[in-house]
């Protein structure tokens, strides 16, 4: 069989999940690559046949949706053209981890589709939500992309079709230990400020992984690394835990290795706090974004965080078993898809 593989290209998340799915899709038929988005720092290893700029999903200086930059990137003509040349209806299954392109083009020609990934678990209203919701940042969470079947990722499973998350095999291979440092991946953050926080707990250890840095360099109890995937595994399964924003992909690598997490979520960016929302549900220590961070927040943290095991070894395994049951029963999908393939 042939699959289409939808691949958002905002952000790392989306492409290393791609990567790791890849080889057990292979098992299924030939797979090619739809990269949509161009604001990702980690090269794309896989078969990729179709590439497009996208809607990709620009970030202010705060951290928060720049939603002017979204609006106006592309020409909407142009746009459109790329849409309906994407050529969905040739494929046998067509998988989109949120990239809207491909959703409009599968709407248009009417032809099937799972949305598949992180974002599609708030399809389901059991997903954890802040106290206050946002009505923009639900619509696009649950608009941004239409299918005709949700199958999501999350830390926990909070529906049947919600599956633990998609973890790379260098992390689930490793062997977690504990040198001393503390890992920092806060990009929405200037190295300035987090060098200023920082330097206020003298005796703790922090390696600071940035975007505006080519190279390593250290400043007393700080050293800040170039944004590097080998690197940035190396610091995380050896370090004493990690200070992140509320994303998805880092805090499950941290939870799958045992380490102790503080999250603190981009401020205006809705599905973070989402995320920051199931955390804090689990344990972990979360941070305010309405809170100026402090270096005595971190200190209690350091003090009192506590760490939380968790086990996504079967995730891939149950998340395609589920695809596998959806795609191939019939009183299931017959008033969804027109069409049914069997997986094997």
């Amino acid at each position: 069989m042939k699959i289409f593989y939808a691949v958002q290209a905002t952000g790392n998340g989306h492409i290393s999940r791609a990567i790791t799915l890849l080889p057990h899709l292979q098992k299924w038929g030939e797979v090619d690559c739809f990269l949509s988005g161009n604001n990702s720092h980690l090269e794309a290893n896989l078969p990729v046949k179709f590439r497009s700029k996208g809607i990709s999903l620009y970030y202010n200086n705060t951290g928060g949706l720049d939603y002017s930059k979204i609006a106006f990137q592309r020409n909407p003509v142009g746009l459109f053209k790329e849409v309906m040349a994407l050529p969905v209806e040739k494929y046998d299954l067509v998988l989109n981890d949120f990239d809207c392109l491909t959703s409009l083009a599968c709407s248009l020609k009417k032809v099937p589709s799972i949305h598949f990934g992180h974002q599609a678990s708030f399809q389901y209203p059991e997903t954890p939500r802040p106290v206050f919701k946002s009505w923009h940042g639900e619509l696009l969470l649950k608009k941004y992309v239409q299918a005709s079947y949700h199958i999501g990722l999350h830390f926990e499973k909070y529906h049947t079709d919600v599956f633990g998350a998609i973890i790379k095999k260098e992390i689930l291979d490793a062997t977690p230990t504990n040198h001393g440092h503390i890992t920092v991946y806060l990009p929405a953050l200037h190295d300035r400020f987090l060098q200023i926080l920082l330097r206020g707990i003298p005796h703790q250890k922090f390696e600071v992984f940035s975007k505006a840095v080519k190279n390593t360099t250290r400043e007393k109890n700080i050293t800040f690394k170039p944004i590097g995937q080998e690197s940035f595994n190396k610091s995380l399964i050896s370090c004493a835990g990690i200070i992140c924003g509320a994303g998805f992909e880092t805090p499950a690598e941290a939870m799958q290795l045992g380490k102790k997490i503080l999250a603190m979520p981009i401020w205006g960016q809705y599905e973070q706090y989402c995320n920051a929302a199931a955390l804090k549900n689990m344990g972990i220590t979360v941070l305010d974004p309405y809170q100026a961070m402090e270096s005595v927040m971190i200190e209690d943290w350091l003090n009192q965080g506590k760490a939380l095991q968790k086990d996504y070894r079967l995730s891939i395994e149950q998340s395609l078993g589920r695809m596998q049951e959806i795609w191939s029963t019939p009183n299931k999908m017959d008033l969804i898809l027109p069409r049914r393939i069997a997986l094997q």
